[in-house]
Order: C-alpha cells, then sequence, then structure tokens
C-alpha cells in the first residue's frame, strides 16, 4: 500500500509516517503487521471517545438503516442533527441558541466570520499572531503564521492581527472591526493559555465597539480541558463559538453557535447567505450526538483533570522543560526540536503514538482520547520517559 499510497494520495509533508493501518478500538491502533500502538494523540485531538466506542458506531449503525443524505442543510427536519444543535444550545451560555453544523472545522470559522461581517456590517477582522485556525482561504486568511500563508496569497483583505495575551494590542479593536476571532488556548503556537483575565478584556472591547467575539473551541471543546468548552476556565462567553473535532467522536464536523437573532441572519438578504450540501449529515450528526451525550452524562470531563495531573506526575524527566496546557491538550517542551522529532520517531518504534504542534517545534503533542485510562496513561508515559533516557544518555 506504501507505493500507491505516494503515488495516488497527495502528500501534506515531505515525509509522512505512512503508518499502514489495519484496525483501532479503545486507545489502540494496529498496523497490518498487527503491532499495537497506544494512541497518545487521538487523531489530533478529534476521537474523543477513543477508536470505534461502542456508543458511537451504534448511532452510526442506527442512523444507516434509517437514510443517508436526504436534502442540502437546513430544509428538512432530521432528528439527528436537530437532537444535537439542541442538546449544544443546553449546554451553552443562553446567548449561544442556534448552531449551524458544517463539514469540518475550517468550514464552521468561515462561516462565523461571514456571521461576523453580516452582523455588523463592517469588514475588518481580528486575529492573533501565531493563530491556527484552518486551511481554508478564509481561515488561511486570518493564520497568524506568515511562512505557511505566503505562498497563497493574494488572501482575504482587512485583516489585522493583535498578541496574544497581550492587553494594550486590544485597543486595536475598533468601531471599524467586525469581529476579533482568537482560539480560547492556542493551539498550533505551543498551547498558550489565556493569562490576567484576558479573553474577558477583549470581550469588554468588543462588547464597547459592537464586535463580535469568536471563539475556536475546535480543539479545546467539549472536554478535552476539563470543562465542555474551554472558555469556561476563563470568565468569558463569547458572541459565536466554534467547535469541531472532538465533537464527531472520530467523523468529520464542525459547528458554529450564536444567537437566534444573530444566526437568522444568514437567511436573508440574501437567502441562503451561507450553505452546505453535506453539513449536519444525518450519520456524523447521529456520531455527533452519541459522543456528546457519553461526554456530558459520565464523569468523563471531571476524568480529564485528573489524568492531566497523573501524566505530569508520571513525566518527568530532565530533557523536559515544562508541560503546558490543560486537561487532556497537553504539550511537552523538550530542550530542542530535534529531541521532540527524536521522541515522535522513536516512541512509534516503541509502541507509541505522539505527534509534532503546528508552529512550536520543541512541542511534543500529548491529547489521547478522554477514554484513556490510568493505567495506559502511565504506560505511555513510561515509554517517554524511557526514550528520553535514551536520548539523554546517548549525548552525555
Amino acid at each position: 500500500m506504501q507505493q500507491d499510497f505516494f503515488q495516488y494520495q497527495a502528500q501534506t509533508t515531505p515525509h509522512p509516517l505512512a503508518m499502514e493501518i489495519s484496525h483501532a478500538e479503545g486507545s489502540y491502533i494496529y498496523d497490518i503487521h498487527n503491532n499495537k500502538y497506544l494512541d497518545f494523540v487521538a487523531g489530533v485531538s478529534a476521537c474523543s471517545l477513543g477508536h470505534k466506542h461502542p456508543r458511537v458506531v451504534e448511532a452510526i449503525k442506527a442512523q444507516l438503516d434509517k437514510y443517508l443524505h436526504v436534502m442540502v442543510y437546513g430544509e428538512y427536519i432530521q432528528e439527528s442533527a436537530l437532537k444535537l444543535s439542541k442538546l449544544l444550545a443546553q449546554h451553552l451560555p443562553k446567548n449561544l441558541s442556534t448552531t449551524y453544523l458544517t463539514n469540518s472545522g475550517t468550514e464552521a470559522i468561515d462561516g462565523a466570520i461571514k456571521l461576523a461581517k453580516r452582523v455588523t456590517g463592517r469588514g475588518e477582522i481580528i486575529a492573533a499572531h501565531h493563530a491556527y485556525h484552518g486551511s481554508t482561504i478564509g481561515a488561511l486568511s486570518i493564520m497568524g503564521f506568515e511562512e505557511r500563508k505566503r505562498a497563497f496569497r493574494p488572501l482575504m483583505p482587512d485583516v489585522r492581527f493583535i498578541g496574544f495575551n497581550n492587553l494594550e494590542d486590544i485597543q486595536q479593536i475598533t468601531s471599524k472591526t467586525a469581529g476579533v476571532v482568537l482560539e480560547t488556548i492556542q493551539g498550533g503556537a505551543g498551547f498558550i493559555e489565556p493569562q490576567n483575565d484576558y479573553l474577558n478584556k477583549v470581550q469588554a472591547q468588543c462588547n464597547k465597539v459592537g464586535a463580535l467575539l469568536i471563539l475556536d473551541e475546535i480543539q479545546p471543546g467539549i472536554g478535552r480541558t476539563g470543562k465542555l468548552f474551554g472558555f469556561e476556565h476563563f470568565n468569558c462567553i463569547p458572541d459565536v463559538v466554534v467547535t469541531g473535532k472532538g465533537l464527531g467522536g472520530g467523523m468529520p464536523i464542525g459547528a458554529f453557535t450564536a444567537s437566534k437573532e444573530h444566526m437568522m441572519q444568514l437567511s436573508s438578504e440574501p437567502k441562503l447567505g451561507h450553505i452546505t450540501t453535506f453539513g449536519g449529515h444525518p450519520v456524523i450528526a447521529a456520531a455527533a450526538l452519541a459522543t456528546l451525550q457519553e461526554i456530558t452524562e459520565t464523569n468523563l470531563i471531571e476524568q480529564t483533570l485528573e489524568k492531566e495531573q497523573l501524566i505530569k506526575k508520571h513525566l518527568v524527566h530532565p530533557l523536559i522543560s515544562e508541560i503546558r496546557g490543560r486537561g487532556l491538550m497537553l504539550a511537552a517542551i523538550t530542550s530542542s526540536a530535534d529531541i521532540t522529532n527524536q521522541m515522535v520517531l522513536k516512541c512509534q518504534d516503541k509502541g507509541l503514538i505522539l505527534f509534532w504542534l503546528l508552529y512550536e517545534p520543541k512541542a511534543i503533542r500529548i491529547t489521547p482520547p478522554l477514554t484513556i485510562s490510568n493505567d495506559e496513561i502511565i504506560e505511555g508515559c513510561n515509554i517517554m520517559t524511557s526514550v528520553l533516557d535514551e536520548i539523554f544518555n546517548s549525548s552525555s
């Protein structure tokens, strides 16, 4: 399969890991040689309930027996999409009551940008340096990393960048600003958390000038940080919240949620202000509904904070300078990019899946399924520390 993979599938990097997958279940992925790998990445924070979770699989199969795609988004009443949207509203602040389901997080970001422009009648969008919100042209335009977007210019105009956690830069949000798009916790930058009540101060400035605050919860949302939504940690309620990744339980989904009043503006002047054929697909919505039900009806969220502490207890080594993030959205920072690269590759050889972050080359991604057991966490940490010992001893 490797030869065909490199021949027929477009590549995103010059040297993909190219593991040939046979099957996956729980916290483990298996290759075609029946090698077993403990998954500390969860499809880059997407597989909230691990692989092939029974409740998710059952929901998918039940929906398959009913119907697949029947109509473009928003015309027919389809039970799984409706129940998912209602359940989201029940777990969000009252001003976040109406959801538009999309096919991916990046598509939801684009929809949220359009919504901000439509509601305010303004054109300027503000984002943060080192931000990552996806790869469509709209989301790429608010990526705060010039090296990764230079080749695709010209991009969306009227975009301004501010420093995440820079309180002085908040004054750049003015009456010209339609929306401010921020990750609740910056992902690609190295799992950077807001400090000094930053998000609340941004929200206050947005309220003052009539702009919308859009929080990207695609990675920190759906229980990953020890709250259902990351912003619950930070004394802030946004005007628009964007979700994805972990909401689908391993299926592709995105969503943006705002007030009913705001969302109605996408339905007229013009009609079909935002439209998608497959958004809210019944099978994917069924999987997402089952995922959200499992996370909100169990103690998985509470356990996430306990598992964070377990990882920090067992992952102590001279080559790790700090562990950033919270819950099961963690990044172990090593002393060099070379050590991080060795860790990802050597740990895979020993049966542990790790991964990189987008902009911070010294970061090791640790984002396992929320369902990972304590024993599996200890197993993974032991593999990591043994490899760190090998690297440390070989360099001394």
